[in-house]
């Protein structure tokens, strides 16, 4: 574990894990999401990923937990884990 990591694996500088993408479309970012197991789930994550400002585009894929998003401006990971559960699901963090 590195000096930056926090007992349960998490980051304690508050840098981003994962990765970014910028496109021609905005900036594209994949998170990874437990709890999905259905279409509903996918609504859900859907439609509350799609409520924070800023989002373009967002494709959820239940079978791998990934939920790809495309932002206008680099993405408030806070915000995004907020939204996720309220949905009632938990936002792990940025795929690598």
């Amino acid at each position: 574990m590195s000096d930056c990591c926090t007992p349960d694996g998490s980051c304690s500088t508050g840098a981003a894990k994962g990765t970014t993408t910028a496109t021609e479309d905005g900036i594209a970012t994949v998170y990874t999401v437990t709890g999905m197991t259905c279409d509903h789930c996918k609504s859900s994550v859907t439609e509350a990923v799609s409520g924070i400002g800023g989002v373009l585009s967002v494709d959820v894929d239940v079978k791998t937990g990934r939920v790809s998003v495309t932002t206008a401006e680099e993405p408030d990971d806070t915000a995004f884990a907020k939204a996720v559960d309220e949905a009632g699901y938990e936002l792990t963090g940025r795929a690598v």
